[in-house]
């Protein structure tokens, strides 16, 4: 499948909505960094013993994705920051998440790109994706070698049954600094 670049205002609304949702419910109302987040994300690793995760928002994973390594560590954090909030100041909150959609991998053999993902999984295009494949595409955004919207698992069914539940209780208000459809 190859990757195309695709306009925000050329996908589904629903795969829009959902994606901020499961990465980043705080997405609009935020400056790159979601601190409330960070903060529990770092309680969360105290209770757990184990590293803190979970806290990235859109902003920060395109400041990774575009300028930095994968993998985790306390340098390549220290450099993610001040890239993030450069970017959210220059970026509008629309171009930023525009971006995101379209160099996130969304699976399992390298599909890069929200298009890219919506045709391997469910051969159709990102703008014709319904609420219930926007849900599965969503939920394997953490891990797309392990999580594949195509064929998905019970268990990535139910993150994805939930997803969709807690997007409809969201309602539109959470994607508003992005004047949607």
């Amino acid at each position: 499948v190859e990757r195309v670049w695709t306009p925000l205002s050329e996908m589904s609304p629903a795969l829009v909505r959902t994606v901020v949702a499961s990465e980043d419910a705080s997405y609009c109302s935020h400056w790159g960094v979601d601190l409330q987040e960070i903060r529990a994300a770092i309680a969360r690793a105290d209770d757990e013993i184990e590293e803190a995760r979970g806290a990235s928002t859109i902003p920060m994973q395109v400041a990774k994705n575009l300028f930095l390594w994968p993998g985790r560590s306390f340098i390549r954090k220290g450099l993610e920051l001040p890239l993030t909030l450069w970017l959210d100041l220059v970026l509008s909150k629309r171009r930023l998440l525009e971006i995101y959609l379209n160099i996130a991998e969304w699976g399992p053999d390298g599909e890069f790109g929200v298009e890219a993902g919506a045709r391997r999984a469910f051969k159709t295009s990102a703008g014709d994706v319904t609420a219930a494949q926007a849900a599965l595409l969503a939920v394997m955004l953490p891990n797309p070698h392990r999580r594949d919207a195509g064929r998905p698992s019970p268990g990535v069914r139910r993150l994805a049954a939930r997803l969709q539940d807690r997007t409809v209780q969201e309602g539109p208000e959470i994607v508003a600094c992005l004047g949607l459809r």
